[in-house]
């Protein structure tokens, strides 16, 4: 089959593209690496089967595929956060654009949500029901409020029957080929302890997050895909809850060195617990993750030991 990646050059376009060439599809690769890299185009494109177009996703495009995955945005808060007006941009024109693009080909459409969406839950685990506590005035708002408004016109073009558009909601994953700069807990742990840094904590270190390593996320991708019907907006994340204390002490654990942790302020609106309920996924897909943390910080550390001292 033909498909469309948007944001192929950012840490989940490589990977959901490169596992889609190794199943004998063909890619069309889209980016302007806003905050993808270059490095990550280069690999894909050693396979014939890639070919890689710069677009900003904000700007209408047209390419003949039968399937259209919008991954296309900035995910992490230092990067979102940089524009907010282009990342709100990105989140509700790129994906306007992904469905226009899907609705002329008559092509199935992918979108890339986000946790996010849930705010600080006031429900825990998070299943898809649950509304969210987002707040729409605050400085994540342009990627909570963003994916969300994403999500509505996604649901908008199903109802109305013009495209299939299916609806990934993506808690935190990490995994080699993310940005050294990614701002995000687990590459920050990483290479500060693999430089012997101090680790940052921000607040006590007791709010929780649930870790999944990138393959088994992308597995659920393509499982989502494939299901024969559009099962509405389907959790994809690893239902095992760590508090950051916790991250840290597996994280000096894998790299071998215990470093000081550095306490700072919690960014506002920073949530307190956020956790998957997948029990749909378990059910309707017979998806469920297959990395443990410790495995997954082993194979992640391995790609950033060489990088960590540039």
């Amino acid at each position: 089959m033909r498909y469309l990646v948007t944001g192929a050059a950012g840490f989940l376009g490589y990977h959901l593209s490169a596992r889609l060439l190794r199943d004998g599809h063909q890619v069309v690769g889209m980016d302007n690496f806003h905050s993808g890299t270059e490095a990550n185009i280069q690999a894909l494109a050693a396979h014939a089967g890639f070919r890689f177009v710069q677009h900003d996703v904000t700007v209408p495009y047209d390419h003949a595929v039968d399937v259209v995955c919008n991954l296309a945005c900035p995910a992490s808060p230092p990067h979102y956060q940089k524009d907010p007006i282009y990342t709100a941009k990105i989140a509700f024109l790129g994906t306007l654009h992904a469905l226009e693009n899907a609705e002329r080909h008559q092509a199935k459409l992918l979108q890339a949500s986000t946790s996010e969406i849930y705010g600080d839950p006031l429900v825990h685990p998070q299943p898809e029901g649950y509304l969210g506590n987002v707040n729409s005035v605050g400085p994540r708002a342009c990627y909570d409020e963003g994916k969300r408004l994403a999500e509505t016109i996604c649901a908008d073009f199903q109802r109305l029957g013009r495209v299939d558009a299916r609806l990934v909601r993506i808690f935190n994953t990490y995994g080699p080929n993310m940005r050294l700069d990614d701002g995000r807990v687990v590459t920050n742990f990483l290479l500060q302890a693999l430089r012997g840094e101090a680790l940052t904590v921000y607040g006590d270190g007791s709010q929780t997050r649930s870790f999944c390593y990138v393959d088994d996320l992308i597995e659920g991708f393509v499982r989502v895909l494939a299901a024969p019907t559009n099962l509405g907006p389907v959790n994809l994340g690893n239902p095992q809850e760590f508090t950051m204390l916790e991250l840290a002490q597996a994280v000096q654990a894998e790299v071998g060195m215990v470093t000081p942790i550095q306490y700072r302020p919690l960014p506002v609106d920073d949530p307190k617990q956020r956790c998957p309920d997948i029990a749909k996924a378990r059910t309707h897909l017979q998806w469920q993750p297959a990395v443990e943390l410790a495995e997954g910080l082993r194979r992640t550390t391995a790609y950033l030991r060489p990088l960590s001292q540039r």
